[in-house]
């Protein structure tokens, strides 16, 4: 098929569009002849903005201010026959540009990859069975299946739809759901009418369905309209406004400088020419350029470590966000429990209770208590059965274990079905299902309608405080009931009510009201779902950070109770709060209140949102868990949404700023702990790029106050700024945990990039560097040592005292010497590419003549090591005092230790 037909997909019959694709609209496509229309047809996806051409990306590292800065110096240098000065400049220039494309590359390389293991996945039919693939991977002729909470990955024709409802404004500007249906619609109608079709881009809000693809990539109606030259551009992170911030702080104050080092010199009689070099490279190195690049590292490397660990960061913010969280909004299901349900207890009408054996998927199990003759027992497992959307799949070839497909609750009610003796196959095609009710979140309720040979059964399962109001009081004991149902819940089970009827047909858009008073109760079933055993240990962990967990479920409160009381979620004195009491809470009151609710049971989606907001008036920073369609509001509005990987829809995902691979809310602690080390590290460079910074232009400046001649010459500043700071600036970065990240508070989202203890340990640092190196500088010039030593030793005692002040900076508390250097790998080779290039800068000829360098007997370079040591010695002293005073106080509740 070179070509698709030409049909008004949404006035055509589906048969004539199910023959005219060539499918079938059971069966599906071929694995091959998928492969072969994807050949013809091309990947289903919109062409991505084109990437930058390598020259432009390179072309653009020089347009910075300082970059023009230097060029002008360059021209003057050559202009007064300083060439090997302007040489120099310009392979600096070079170099710095050279790395800043590098990792520009590298970053975009990084998002490429993050955005392809996030890529969306869809649901067909191919070679008649079921299977999951990538939307690209979509052709025309595909049979899509379709389910609430699904994204639609192309355009398609409806073939089957049961109370099916989708949400197409991002296409059609409708803010409301709107019904589809299989009906033929006119020709000319437009496309918000076609209520036939579907379309890439939107999503569905309720109901299910099968349909077939008709468009895909560019033919689609998104790609018709699609802009495909401009892309909004993301905004920027708190954390690169704060970057921003700082850096113009800098260039004012490195433009103050250059004005005072030009105004000083040339008062002291120093040529024109040399001052204004000077000054010059003063001002570059009081300019940090390597902080963008170490940030952009920084936020890459973090977002792997979090792919690593199962945390796929889809928004930038989200990696600094997650070290300022205080509060953890999570579900039960799945996340906090390992999400394999196992129905343990059953209720019959009369009151008779049976215990199910054994554990999981797997129907190995026995029901204890229960004779297989029993006609209660047997309405109850064939009502699970048939009124159930979920499937069990068998271990096949090397597998042991039996696997859910469908929700895990009603794969759950198989099993035991199966312990019971029901063959699932077997009913399900004697009781055809002819009409349904979908499950619904807000009536916590589904129905489902089975005809043969003029029968009708009608069977309905929900929350029992749901389920219960719709049953004929004459056919249960309602308080008896009740009773048992709230026992079942408090021992942690989740509890489901089941009933039917056989007088009348379902009309599924009246929905259950009708059906009030009208149904036969048939028995409740208690499910339990395990705690995960990582989640005791991640909850503390949260705790011990200063971050406090509280479970937002869909389970009846005595069930969230108890496994949160079990987690250590809920302490004693702490309550649960159901739908009901929310909703009838003011905000007043629910603000009040929040010290105490450690679980929100039984809420309607919409509620989650009332939820994170409440926190978020309390200065809380709020991580919001989710994986429904519903989740949607609450994940964007969270200041970190969080959307399941496995469970979660795809709209739940879209609206996230992480997804997490595995459902496990261990894997989102882990993930505030690396946002935390990003943000850690981040400082670290911010600190030792700072210093080293100040310690050259107090020197400077000091030289110049005091009349002597200048200590460094212009390309030496560079060096240092460019080569000794670069090799390690970045490597710095890479430093792992310290092991305490989660013992300290959240960070302030409105913290300075500078914070007041970073400012006392700056002031340590720089006035024990300056004090060592210009005294330094003074001795030698006064002991009558030939100048051109004296300037080379005191640029390689610059160097010297900047690689120990790597070492201070790697922790604000730790020892240097506790922390095992090796651990860094990156930081060690970079301290020995900035020792060997410095080696080569002073005992090279060439280099010599460059860098106006002469080489220093060997006996010297013992002593540079032990006078440029003293930086460190002076930070291991504070360290070590801070160390006493915290061991003094006694730390019980978690602190900040600043960088």
């Amino acid at each position: 098929m070179q070509v698709l037909p030409s049909l008004n997909w949404h006035a055509a019959e589906s048969e004539k569009i199910v023959e005219a694709l060539e499918t079938d609209a059971q069966v599906g496509l071929s694995g091959s002849e998928a492969t072969e229309r994807l050949k013809q047809h091309g990947l289903n996806e919109l062409p991505e903005d084109k990437h930058k051409p390598l020259w432009r990306v390179f072309a653009l590292q020089f347009a910075s201010p300082l970059i023009y800065i230097l060029f002008v110096a360059a021209v003057i240098s050559f202009a007064m026959g300083h060439g090997s000065d302007a040489v120099v400049i310009l392979v600096v220039v070079l170099i710095n540009a050279l790395i800043g494309a590098v990792q520009e590359g590298r970053a975009e390389h990084s998002m490429t990859t993050l955005r392809k293991l996030s890529a969306l996945k869809v649901r067909v039919v191919r070679d008649g069975k079921e299977s999951n693939v990538e939307a690209r991977e979509l052709v025309p002729g595909d049979i899509l299946l379709l389910g609430a909470g699904d994204q639609v990955g192309a355009d398609a024709r409806l073939l089957e739809a049961a109370a099916l409802e989708a949400t197409e404004a991002a296409l059609t500007g409708e803010s409301l759901p709107v019904q589809k249906h299989t009906e033929l619609v006119d020709e000319d109608a437009g496309l918000g009418d076609r209520r036939n079709m579907i379309y890439s881009g939107t999503h569905f809000t309720a109901g299910r369905g099968r349909a077939v693809v008709v468009a895909t990539g560019l033919q689609t109606e998104v790609g018709k309209i699609a802009s495909l030259t401009a892309t909004a551009e993301e905004p920027k992170t708190p954390l690169e406004v704060r970057l921003k911030q700082f850096g113009n702080w800098l260039v004012g104050a490195s433009i103050v400088l250059f004005v005072l080092v030009l105004a000083f010199g040339l008062l002291r009689g120093i040529p024109f020419v040399t001052i204004f070099m000077v000054a010059i490279s003063q001002m570059v190195s009081m300019v940090p350029e390597g902080l963008p690049v170490a940030m952009t590292i920084a936020l890459a490397v973090g977002m792997q470590r979090m792919a690593r660990r199962g945390a796929i960061v889809r928004r930038l913010a989200a990696v600094e966000t997650l070290g300022s969280t205080s509060i953890i909004c999570s579900d039960k299901t799945g996340t906090l429990t390992k999400n394999e349900m196992t129905v343990t207890t059953l209720i019959l009408p009369d009151g008779l209770q049976i215990e199910a054996t054994g554990a999981g998927y797997s129907p190995e199990g026995k029901l204890l208590g229960a004779s297989k003759d029993d006609a209660a027992l047997k309405s109850l497992l064939e009502a699970i059965t048939l009124c159930n959307d979920a499937n069990l799949v068998p271990p096949e070839a090397e597998e042991t274990r039996w696997r859910p497909l469908g929700d895990p609750t009603e794969a759950a009610l198989l099993t035991v079905a199966l312990k019971g003796g029901v063959e699932l196959e077997t009913l399900r095609d004697e009781w055809p299902r002819r009409a349904e009710i979908p499950f619904d979140s807000a009536a916590k309720m589904m129905a489902t309608q089975h005809d043969r040979d003029g029968k009708r059964r009608v069977l309905f399962k929900g929350a029992p405080e749901k389920l219960l109001d719709l049953c004929d009081p004459a056919t249960l004991d309602l308080a008896q009931v009740q009773q048992t149902s709230e026992k079942l819940a408090g021992q942690a089970l989740r509890v489901l009510a089941v009933a039917e009827v056989s007088d009348s047909p379902l009309d599924e858009k009246a929905g259950f009201e009708p059906w009030r008073g009208r149904l036969r109760f048939l028995g409740l079933l208690g499910q339990l779902d395990p705690p995960r055993e990582e989640v005791k240990e991640a909850v503390a962990e949260c705790l011990a950070a200063g971050i406090r967990p509280v479970m937002v479920t869909g389970d009846h409160k005595a069930t969230g109770l108890a496994i949160a009381t079990e987690l250590g979620i809920s302490k004693p004195g702490d309550i649960a709060v159901d739908s009901g009491e929310l909703e009838a809470m003011s905000e007043a009151d629910l603000r009040a209140s929040l010290e105490r609710i450690s679980v929100f049971a039984r809420v309607q989606p919409e509620q989650k949102l009332r939820i994170v907001k409440a926190f978020q008036s309390q200065k809380q920073v709020v991580a919001m868990t989710g994986d429904g369609v519903n989740d949607a509001p609450a994940l964007a509005a969270a200041d970190v949404g969080v959307a399941m990987g496995i469970t979660g829809t795809e709209v739940a995902k879209g609206a996230a700023k992480i997804v997490i691979t595995d459902d496990n809310f261990a894997t989102i602690v882990k993930a505030i702990e690396e946002g935390r080390l990003v943000y850690q590290n981040l400082k670290k460079v911010v600190l030792f790029l700072f210093a080293t910074s100040i310690d050259e232009v107090l020197v400077l400046l000091l030289a110049l106050l005091c009349g002597y001649p200048l200590p460094l010459a212009a390309v030496q500043i560079l060096w240092i700024n460019i080569v000794t700071e670069g090799a390690v600036t970045v490597n710095l970065i890479m430093e792992g945990p310290e092991g305490d990240e989660m013992r300290r508070r959240p960070t302030p989202m409105g913290e300075q990039l500078i914070t007041r203890p970073m400012l006392q340990r700056l002031l340590l640092m720089v006035s024990t560097s300056v004090v060592a190196i210009f005294g330094f500088f003074v001795w030698r010039e006064a002991s009558g040592v030939p100048f051109e030593l004296v300037q080379t030793e005191t640029f390689t005692l610059i160097a010297v005292t900047q690689w120990f002040n790597v070492l201070n900076c790697r922790s604000a508390t730790q020892s240097s010497f506790s922390l095992d250097v090796l651990r860094n790998r990156w930081l060690v080779g970079g301290l020995i590419l900035g020792n060997a290039l410095h080696v080569l800068v002073i005992y090279n000829a060439s280099m010599n003549h460059i860098f106006h360098t002469v080489p220093i007997p060997l006996a010297d370079v013992f002593l540079l090591g032990v006078i440029g040591s003293s930086v460190l010695w002076a930070e291991e002293l504070r360290k070590w005092r801070a160390r006493r005073r915290s061991a003094e106080v006694g730390i019980k509740e978690p602190v900040q230790r600043d960088q």
